[in-house]
Parts: structure tokens; sequence; C-alpha cells
């Protein structure tokens, strides 16, 4: 009897294990694919067209200022006016470098080094350059922490400040918000690249993000420029490499004083992108996809010069992600009027800067 009971179970559960559904793995980055592909895209060009660009320009816009954060800052900073500091002066030969620091809120002391052109008469073009991850701040202006540095530096052609000097523009190149001596106590005292992380949490907490952070630092040091340096306002150019190539992406598409956009390593679809790579904090704004991808937000800087410099071999913005995302920038660009305004440089390399293709860009764009 026992053997016939045994039996019987035996050929049960075999039967239901040879009908029933096997149970799946769990795939993250499926999960992850399924979440992206349902995203409402609300502010997609293509749900609008090139006959309702105004309509589309504006509203996005205003969603991604919103995004942002910016009105939150706004509003914790009612009628806010920067000041500024000369902490000293250094003379290069070719360019005389100064440290300042900016007031760009009520509660914010920001490092900046100004480069000033040498032997340069009358209105000149401004060029700001935030910089990307890195426990220097001062890269971007030539000064570097030991011999390692200067060779990533200027292999890396990261000297953006320094460049543009030597053409003879006026260059700012701020510490950007949680790096350098604005990173929290703790992250000083372990010698941490950056406090990308505790402001990116902290701020969510009252609607804020980092990156609007540093872009509200931005307008904010643009606001003082424009009235205290001897700087052309038809040409303000922004380009940053890596984390100083979002802040230029979206200063850009929100700041319309800003004349041209080269954000360097720093451009291509969310979803391609920082989607699927890990990536620091500070590059995620909540509920972007509801929005819009980044050759929209890059569109927002439309009829104005925008060329997004990229690597060919660059791992975090693969270039395959970033010609997608260029394709609809350029229907953008179409729409306003303005086909030859954008440009997709591609470099022999990986995530660095390419000045080549970026001089070329902003020395074609100047307005003269």
């Amino acid at each position: 009897m026992k053997r016939i009971f045994f039996a019987f179970c035996l050929t049960f559960l075999v039967a239901v294990g040879l009908n029933a559904q096997p149970v799946g793995e769990f795939s993250y980055d499926g999960h992850s694919r399924r979440m992206y592909a349902g995203s409402e895209m609300r502010y997609a060009f293509d749900k609008f067209g090139a006959e309702r660009y105004p309509e589309w320009r504006d509203s996005l816009r205003g969603a991604i200022a919103g995004a942002l954060g910016m009105d939150v800052i706004a509003r914790a900073n009612p009628g806010f006016v920067p000041e500024a500091v000369q902490l000293d002066m250094e003379d290069l030969g070719y360019a005389v470098r100064q440290r300042w620091k900016i007031k760009t809120e009520e509660d914010v002391w920001l490092p900046v080094i100004i480069m000033f052109p040498k032997g340069v008469n009358g209105p000149v073009p401004l060029l700001l350059t935030p910089h990307g991850h890195a426990k220097n701040t001062e890269r971007a202006a030539g000064v570097y922490m030991n011999e390692e540095d200067r060779k990533k530096g200027e292999e890396g052609e990261r000297d953006i400040a320094v460049q543009a000097a030597k053409f003879g523009f006026v260059a700012i190149a701020p510490t950007e918000r949680g790096f350098g001596e604005t990173r929290s106590a703790t992250d000083i005292t372990a010698d941490n690249t950056s406090s990308c992380r505790d402001l990116m949490l902290r701020d969510l907490l009252v609607g804020r993000t980092p990156v609007g952070d540093r872009v509200w630092d931005i307008m904010r040091i643009l606001d003082w420029a424009l009235v205290n340096l001897p700087v052309d306002s038809r040409n303000v150019i922004i380009t940053g490499n890596s984390g100083g190539g979002t802040v230029s992406l979206y200063a850009a598409a929100l700041d319309e004083r800003i004349s041209m956009s080269l954000p360097g390593s720093a451009f291509a679809t969310f979803e391609g992108s920082i989607g699927f790579r890990r990536h620091c904090e500070c590059n995620y704004i909540p509920g972007i996809l509801n929005l819009c991808e980044a050759g929209e937000i890059a569109g927002l800087t439309a009829p104005r010069p925008f060329c997004a410099v990229n690597g060919a071999y660059d791992k975090l913005f693969p270039i395959e992600s970033a010609r997608e995302a260029f394709s609809v920038t350029k229907e953008i660009y179409g729409a306003s009027g303005s086909p030859d305004n954008c440009e997709l440089y591609v470099g022999d390399g990986g995530h660095r800067y390419y000045k080549k293709g970026a001089w070329d860009f902003i020395f074609r764009h100047l307005v003269k």
C-alpha cells in the first residue's frame, strides 16, 4: 500500500512539474528597460512637431526648470544679488590668473578662478568652464596637484580656461557645488572626491537637485561677470568635460544669455548612458524621462550654437547613444530655422575633452 501511495505522489509531482509555468529570474536591466519604455515623455519633440516648436520650447523649458528645482532655489533667495571678493593674483605671462569667491546663495560662497588674457583690449568673449569629477577643481585653469595630475589635465586637454586665455578670452573656472572646499566636513576629512551623494539626498528632501544647484551657480556667476568684467555679452560660451559638460548642457538650455554650448563627454540618451551605467548620483533628475530625453534638452539651446563634443570610445556616454540623442537635437534645430548651428564632434578617444573640435566650432560661431 505504501509503495502504491509513494508512486502516486511521485507521478503527481512529475505531472505538476511538467505542466507548471517555470518561475522566471528577476532581470534588473530588463525591468529597467520596461520602466524606461513606459515613461511618459510628455515633451518628446515628435509629439509636437515643427509647427508647434515655440510651444514645445517654452513648455519644456519651464518643466526642466521645475524638475531641477530652480523655483525652490529662487524662493529661498528672493531678490538675490551676487557678491564677489578677490583673494589673489598671479601673472602667467600670457594671462593673469585670479582667485575669487563669488556669493551665489545667501549662505554659499563659491571659489572661482578668472583668467584674463594679456595684451587684449576692449570687451572679449567670456568662456565659462565647469569641471568634471575630480579632487582638483582648478585643473581647467592650469593649476595641478602633482605631475600625474598635470599629465591627466594636459593630455586630456582639460585645461580649457588656459586654452581660452591664450585665444584672448576671459575664462571663469568655478568650483562646482559639492567639490573642493564646498564638500562636507566628513568628505573633506576622508579626502573623498566629492559630496555629490549627500548633496543629492539632502536636495531631494526639499525638491532641489545638484544639477539645479550648479546651474543656479553658473547663472549667478554670469550675473556678476556681465556687470563687472570686460566681456562681450554677445559671446558667452559654456563648455566643460564630463560633469562639467552636464552643467553646460542644462545651463544653456535654461539661460538664453549663454550664446553657445559645448558639453564635453556628457551627451547621450539618458537611457543609453546613465540609465544602465554606474554614474555619480548628481547626474540624475527625478522623473526626467517623463519629460523628455537628452536630445530635447540640447534642443532648448536652439537657435544658439550647440556642439556635443564626444569620444568615439567613451564607455560612460556611448557614441551610439550620443548619435541617437543628436538626431533629435538636429530635428529641433531644423524646426528652429538654424539647422547648421548644431554639430556632434567625435574625437578618436575615450572620456576626455577634445579641444580641436571644440575650438573649431567656437571660432566659426562667434558673433563678430
